[in-house]
């Protein structure tokens, strides 16, 4: 499906690091042999006519490459690796970059966990080189790639037929804006993320009750307690489970709905933390809650009971505690350390 693996093959080949076409080719392709050794070929003659990295990755690039997260309705995991990989090249990537493309860059492309379909669909439909034709207008056309051709230069080739039950046009597309969306505000300063292709519309304009697990642990030990305090209108929140406080920071961010809940047939309910997780993942998730708890963020401070308000219109997330009651929590936080 489209997960974080396949997400990283399509940016990669959206940067212009891939061969042209050979993000999406199935493992047991023949396709996928001959891209090999089409790629053994392209590597000798970089030998002789070396393109740098550099060179290939540039803001524009990077910014073809975000279009395409979008489009795809990809991997929440794709914005560490991608600002990982703009950063070696001193390129920032601001939340409110995502935003500004977000807004105008739609959803084409309908697979699992966001539509219907899966990746040998993908690459049967049309590919990445379907996908960025629909995006032409929107694309920095005249980035190099490691082929020794521009990404405009490429797409003036006609790669044939595209299923539009995979890959919609950009005038008819599943969503009018990107998978994912940038969230600010009093319980994340400094962003977090939620990926709405994957998400249920109906909690997208929320106050919600929440209900608050302090670390993996504490989330394992209570998530299918019959006696658990949740309600379905309810949200849940993860802390302590960002980068700097878990080894290794492992995707944690899908929470699973509480056992007494599911038994009563709840799909989805808003799930917060600072956590990551699986581009296979699908739900009501908000990501990567900027700064973390582990470092004294708004989400350490949020205790079972209190309320957040949800506005994905207006890209926000709240946590609604008065100031003077959060510096109480605040200075307590800060004795126990």
């Amino acid at each position: 499906v489209m997960g974080t693996a396949s997400t990283m093959a399509c940016i990669a080949e959206a940067l212009g690091m891939s061969l042209p076409g050979t993000a999406a080719i199935p493992a047991v392709h023949a396709d996928r042999l001959r891209a090999a050794e089409a790629t053994g070929d392209a590597i000798v003659r970089l030998i002789d006519n070396p393109i740098k990295p550099s060179e290939i990755i540039t803001p524009a690039s990077v910014e073809n490459a975000l279009r395409v997260l979008l489009a795809l309705g990809g991997s929440t995991n794709a914005i560490i690796h991608l600002t990982a990989i703009a950063g070696r090249a001193g390129i920032d990537i601001p939340l409110t970059w995502l935003n500004e493309l977000s807004d105008e860059t739609p959803v084409l492309v309908n697979l699992k966990p966001v539509g219907e379909h899966y990746m040998e669909d993908f690459f049967a439909a049309g590919g990445m080189g379907a996908v960025l034709r629909e995006l032409k207008p929107l694309l920095n056309l005249d980035c190099m790639t490691v082929a020794g051709q521009t990404l405009g230069q490429r797409l003036e080739q006609d790669t044939g037929p595209v299923d539009r039950s995979v890959i919609a046009s950009a005038s008819e597309p599943l969503e009018p804006q990107g998978g994912l969306v940038a969230l600010f505000g009093s319980l994340a300063p400094g962003g977090a993320i939620l990926k709405r292709s994957a998400a249920d519309r109906e909690l997208f304009e929320i106050e919600a009750r929440v209900v608050v697990f302090s670390s993996l642990e504490d989330l394992a030990n209570r998530i299918d307690d019959p006696e658990l305090d949740v309600q379905p209108g309810d949200a849940l929140v993860l802390q302590n489970a960002g980068p700097t406080s878990t080894s290794g920071m492992p995707e944690a961010g899908y929470l699973p709905i509480p056992k007494k809940l599911a038994a009563r047939g709840v799909k989805d309910m808003i799930r917060i933390s600072d956590a990551r997780m699986s581009g296979t993942a699908f739900g009501t998730i908000i990501l990567h809650v900027t700064p973390e708890a582990a470092v004294g963020g708004p989400l350490a401070l949020v205790r079972t009971g209190d309320r957040i308000k949800l506005s994905v219109s207006h890209k926000r997330i709240d946590l609604l505690v008065d100031e003077s009651e959060l510096q109480t929590r605040r200075a307590a936080l800060v004795d126990t350390r």
